[in-house]
């Protein structure tokens, strides 16, 4: 029999997570409006002792959910509050998923202390990682990787301690010959050369990195510097996609469920209904609209849960996390853009937080894979085609 039922232990802490939300919604027009600003050290402390009450209800005695999956049923209560204004006090980016999923031991015992950003996207490579035209020379006499290019839209890029980046050590032999690398901001010859300014998730920062005969030693290449098979050099970073794209899906997940449930309730408050026992013929457009909203919503939340459990389980869940992150990013943008439009001039005002979801949300369906990529991921899969027969 299949139970979807959660335990008491992962019920008090959504209760602990959706009170620390509340207050993180306190924040986020500020944020917003006040882009790049540094967060106030009172509320970062306050951030803080959340936080810790949040991790003191995990340690409690008691059978909770997996690990993935409880990040996941968290993470999405958080963004409830603010996708990304609560990640002023957080202590590892997507560069460290990376460095767990390839690093030695030793590498990880050495970065673990590092806020780690990722480096991939570059002016001429989006999508298409195996464009990446960043390069890494080996100097044979110091020992040492020479780094040369420019990353652009690096999440969390001015906050990091680190960035992991991508870059190829022979163009002419394709993705097997692209590999990461750690390059510590301390380092001389890169530089943070621009902040953008952005449709949404404000509070994070977004930046260029620029790479210039970068020297880092030897030993910051995350995995082997052999060039092997044609996907030997991507397999083990692209493995980190496999565990972040749930998360990044539940973000989104939370974004639209705070935009339904707001919608909802102001709907409520001119007399509109939503009943359950009715049939679809019997309901009002507004009715079916929110009923088939909440709807997608559920399916795309089932489909982030399924494939965080897969990693608890510890089997492998690149079709499901490409199922997941695709189903919400479109079903939230979806969402968060009817809930403006049923709220009318109100709710696209910024007398409401609902404007500021709908650009939030949009970024769920781009970063981390794009909704056209994670469908082509599918399709190979399901499919059982090669990335030259299906692109």
């Amino acid at each position: 029999m299949i139970d979807f039922s959660l335990k008491p232990k992962t019920l008090k802490a959504i209760k602990v997570a959706r009170e620390n939300a509340q207050y993180v919604r306190t924040l986020a027009r500020y944020y917003d409006e006040n882009e790049h600003a540094e967060m106030k050290e009172d509320e970062k402390e306050k951030l803080k002792a959340n936080v810790a009450t949040l991790l003191k209800v995990l340690a409690e005695p008691g059978e909770g959910e997996g690990q993935f999956l409880t990040n996941i049923i968290l993470g999405e209560n958080r963004s409830w509050g603010d996708p990304v204004t609560g990640g002023a006090i957080a202590t590892t980016g997507l560069g460290n998923a990376a460095i767990r999923a390839v690093a030695t031991p030793e590498q990880r015992k050495r970065f673990d202390s590092l806020y780690c950003a990722m480096a991939i996207t570059e002016p001429g490579c989006g999508s298409d990682t195996s464009a990446v035209s960043t390069t890494a020379k080996l100097d044979p006499e110091t020992k040492e990787w020479i780094i040369n290019g420019e990353k652009i839209f690096v999440t969390s890029g001015k906050r990091c301690n680190a960035v992991v980046v991508w870059a190829t050590l022979d163009k002419s032999k394709g993705r097997a010959a692209i590999k990461s690398f750690v390059v510590e901001k301390f380092r001389k010859g890169i530089s943070m050369t621009k902040l953008e300014h952005k449709l949404g998730i404000r509070a994070s920062d977004t930046a260029v990195i620029l790479l210039e005969d970068c020297r880092i030693p030897y030993d910051n290449i995350l995995g082997s510097p052999e060039i092997k098979e044609a996907k030997g050099g991507q397999v083990g970073v692209l493995a980190t996609f496999d565990a972040t794209r749930p998360g990044v899906a539940a973000q989104g997940i939370g974004v639209g469920r705070a935009a339904l449930e707001f919608t909802k309730e102001k709907l409520e408050e001119t007399g509109v209904t939503f009943p359950y026992d009715r049939g679809l013929h019997s309901l009002s457009a507004v009715q079916k609209e929110i009923l088939d909203m909440e709807a997608n919503l559920d399916a795309a939340r089932l489909l982030v849960w399924q494939s965080a459990s897969l990693l608890d389980k510890a089997q492998r869940n690149s079709l499901e996390s490409s199922m997941g992150k695709a189903k919400a990013g479109k079903a939230i943008t979806q969402i968060c853009q009817r809930c403006v439009a049923l709220l009318g001039p109100l709710g696209y005002s910024r007398d409401w937080l609902v404007e500021k979801w709908m650009r939030d949300c949009k970024i769920n369906d781009i970063y981390e894979g794009t909704g056209q990529i994670q469908m082509l991921i599918v399709c190979r899969q399901i499919l059982g085609f090669s990335r030259a027969q299906l692109k």
